[in-house]
């Protein structure tokens, strides 16, 4: 918009639906119209804008009545112009094609403000619809497509869908020129309207439940369905247990087989089939017998198989899951069912994660547009790790394409190594979890005692994460060590050995298995070390929060003292607060906002029943205000408390004002119900109570309050399938470290080792990379008297949460009316 001109911006969904595509639509209209530029939404995808609008439809701006303050219809080109075009409902309600009333009926491309998408990201599926179009494949249909897009006056275009969705946006752009002059000769547009529409601006998002786009870690949608599939199998594995039964279920992912993977690993599966390692034609049956069978022989009640819908043999020969049943029932006589997911892994309300990324790559998606030239590719808005990212769309369709191409040409290697690096670890832990060796893999001198603890408050993922670990030792020899109850445990001799068997149920448990508190190793460091030689531990897994960094941080200082604490240490972060200095994701943090949406989805559901009501919810997550601030983004509240930046009686005043003035834009008798979420410690004076009171006693007419604290059911709970896959992973990894380390410590000459600083440290998530910083670089990050890191890198999503809900306009829109007033009254 450097010409001054203001963008007239779409947004389409196309191919198949994921859960997520409507958080995209939603952030979408929401920055744009921040940014300046107007909002239409494409219904039924391509073939929404080959059809475009019958003639004689013209968008017309009403505020609805009911809503206060007639002045402000008089700013035409600010935020409240942009308020509400009343086809939202339409669309919410699924009546856009109504014969009566009101109707959608012949306009495929809707003009929408702000109010129409709201509340739109709790929805499953996508609202504005998304269809196959044949028509769109066509030059003539593209032609057509073009002419409806200029009748309008929109020249930028958000599609969110799969890489052929995509790579019919990019034709579409390529071929702009060519379809703006054929129409100009045709004489359909205006010589002026063939100038203003002599480019065309696209960006792609990814929406696909498979996650099979190259060049982004995660696509839109995949994390609701692995959600969808861990609970189907979950509910399975008590009646497999309950039957001694095996259970074959067969998962989505024609050509890719990350759903089958992230499930197997997620639910402690016994085998898994997926296209990009197909098992050798010839032995695969053996194979899985003897896997399953060495399972069976130490005591396992339950088998699970998943397949991936397009898994495939080393010959290309289809496996189906009626085929593995018939294997099991009658190789190793297993009484075997099959349970084909099927749609059910598209639908149900999007998880916390499929609110929050695909919030944040809409937001990318109007910048990347904002600043496209017709010289810039057009670009695809990805993840990595914890980074949202800029590809060139066609860069990343073309990888994804070589994916089937090589398992069509049998080169799998080259298959697997076109997936992400996490996708290649993720089948490499499931495979060291799951297979249940004859003999160990290393050699008697290089086997490690290992000591597994959890240290602070329990969390999702805690349990995974020492499963991991405990079945990777058993793989290669070492003996691990659970420590019941932290440190006290150790210094009671609250010590037993773990068994493959024993852990087997642990994927799915929350809380702590062995027992955790806040207690530290200072309680008698001395008698820590003399335990620690008592039992000859060789390594040291913490698993747990700022406690767990703290202890290693102590244990890492004794090692002048005391020789036992010269073994390599880790710290795996976990803990629902994600407190933990310089790693931007700890174990059970997902679980914890998964736990936080659902309760403020049926809050915010009873607060819309009563159209006016506010609540403020109370969250858990100590002096770091990461669960509040990320939740509130998750649920669209529209105020967030955090201990970070305090509450202060300018900021209540400031609130109270947005509370007013955000009610009198609604429409009567349609105001929605609204979230404030505080920090338990944001103030020990404006507590939540203080703020309800206020919020209730200023809101007169206009809004009723409430308050719910949602307290210790943030930390409980089944873990989320991301955690658990993350602490799979990490878990490893952490493993390897203690190896490498040992093995070091070995080639030491001197009866006693010293152990370098770099061999107590904790594994971090830093951007787009796993990173291990001994703790001792940790400290100069820490905010040691807040227990938490000195920078945290979702400080600034606060100012997101107040973006969306246009916070800063509608103050900015108060004072504006107010100078107003009093320049009139003099």
């Amino acid at each position: 918009m450097a010409d001054g001109k203001k963008m007239k911006l779409a947004v389409l969904t196309s191919g198949g639906d994921s859960a997520g595509m409507n958080a995209v639509v939603r952030a979408v209209v929401k920055t744009a119209i921040i940014k300046g530029c107007e909002t239409w939404i494409v219904r039924e995808g391509y073939e929404g804008l080959v059809r475009g609008n019958t003639e004689g439809h013209r968008h017309t701006y009403s505020l609805e009545k009911g809503t206060s303050s007639p002045r402000l219809k008089e700013h035409q080109d600010d935020f409240v112009h942009n308020l509400r075009y009343g086809d939202g409902e339409l669309l919410k309600d699924g009546t856009g094609d109504h014969p009566g009333g009101r109707t959608l009926r012949g306009r495929y491309i809707v003009r929408v403000g702000w109010d129409d998408v709201r509340g739109w990201f709790a929805e499953g599926g996508t609202l504005i619809g998304t269809a196959r179009s044949t028509a769109f494949r066509t030059w003539e249909g593209r032609l057509t497509a073009a002419h409806n897009m200029i009748k309008e006056g929109i020249d930028a275009l958000v599609v969110c869908g799969g890489d052929g969705s995509l790579t019919g946006a990019d034709v579409f752009r390529a071929e702009w020129p060519g379809l703006v002059a054929e129409l100009r000769q045709q004489e359909k547009i205006t010589e002026d309207q063939a100038a203003k529409h002599a480019h065309l601006k696209i960006v792609g998002l990814v929406g696909s439940i498979d996650n099979d786009m190259s060049m982004t870690d995660l696509t839109i949608g995949a994390p609701t369905a692995l959600h969808r599939i861990c609970e189907a199998i979950d509910n399975i594995n008590s009646t497999a247990f309950s039957h001694s039964r095996a259970f074959v279920l067969e998962v989505m992912g024609r050509h890719c087989g990350w759903l089958a993977l992230m499930a197997g690993v997620s639910c402690g599966a016994d085998f898994i089939f997926i296209p990009e390692s197909p098992p050798d034609a010839d032995r695969w049956e053996d194979e899985m017998c003897q896997m399953i069978q060495k399972h069976r022989d130490v005591g396992k009640r339950k088998t699970i198989v998943i397949v991936a819908e397009g898994a495939i043999d080393s010959k290309l020969q289809p496996i189906h899951a009626e085929f593995v049943k018939n294997v099991l029932s009658e190789r190793l006589g297993l009484d075997t069912r099959v349970t084909t997911l099927g749609h059910t892994q598209r639908g149900g309300k999007p998880c916390a994660m499929d609110r929050i990324l695909p919030t944040l790559q809409g937001v990318e998606a109007v910048e990347a547009l904002l600043e496209s030239t017709p010289d810039t590719p057009s670009y695809m808005i990805g993840v990595r790790e914890n980074k949202i990212t800029r590809v060139p769309l066609m860069d990343a369709v073309k990888m994804t394409r070589e994916v089937a191409q090589a398992i069509a040409e049998k080169d799998f290697p080259k298959a697997m190594s076109l997936r992400d690096p996490e996708f290649c670890e993720s089948l490499e832990g499931f495979y060291a979890t799951a297979v249940l060796e004859t003999e160990p893999k290393l050699p008697h001198h290089l086997r490690m005692r290992v000591a597994i603890m959890h240290v602070g408050a329990p969390a999702g993922g805690m349990n995974a994460a020492t499963r991991a670990a405990v079945r990777y030792c058993i793989r290669q020899g070492h003996k691990p060590f659970a420590i019941h109850n932290g440190f006290v445990g150790l210094l009671d001799d609250n010590v037993h050995q773990l068994s493959w068997l024993g852990v087997d149920n642990w994927m799915t448990r929350g809380g702590s298995e062995l027992g955790t508190n806040r207690k530290l190793p200072d309680i008698d460091l001395g008698a820590v070390a003399a335990k620690f030689q008592q039992y000859n531990f060789h390594a040291f897994i913490m698993i747990g929060g700022f406690e767990a960094f703290t202890s290693l941080l102590l244990l890492e200082q004794g090692r002048k003292h005391y020789p036992a604490f010269n073994i390599p240490m880790v710290h795996l972060p976990a803990t629902i607060s994600n407190n933990v200095p310089l790693t931007e994701f700890s174990l059970g943090s997902d679980t914890s906002l998964n736990a936080l949406v659902d309760a403020c989805d049926a809050i915010k559901q009873s607060a819309s029943a009563s159209r006016n009501r506010v609540f403020v919810v109370e969250t858990q997550g100590g002096k770091c205000g990461y669960i509040a601030t990320m939740g509130a983004l998750a649920t669209g509240a529209c105020i967030v408390y955090t201990p970070e930046r305090g509450i202060d009686l300018d900021m209540l005043r400031n609130d109270v004002k947005y509370l007013k003035r955000r009610y009198a834009l609604d429409a009567k008798g349609k105001s929605e119900g609204r979230l404030v979420l505080r920090n338990e410690v944001s103030s020990d004076v404006y507590t939540t109570d203080v703020i309800t009171k206020m919020f209730k006693e200023e809101g007169g007419k206009l809004f009723d309050s409430r308050s719910a604290s949602l307290g210790h059911t943030l930390q409980g709970g089944i873990p989320s399938p991301m955690d658990r896959a993350r602490a799979v992973r990490l878990s490893l990894k952490c493993m390897a470290f203690i190896e490498r380390h040992h093995q070091e410590l070995l080639k030491q000459q001197a009866r006693s080792k010293q152990a370098p600083p770099e061999s107590a440290a904790v594994i971090t998530i830093q951007g787009t990379a796993v990173q291990w910083v001994p703790v001792q670089d940790m400290v100069e990050h820490a905010d040691m008297k807040n227990r938490r890191g000195k920078h945290a890198w979702w400080d600034g999503m606060r100012d997101l949460v107040e973006a969306l809900v246009a916070r800063p306009q509608i103050l900015a829109k108060g004072n504006k009316n107010r100078e107003e007033t009093e320049v009139e009254a003099h």
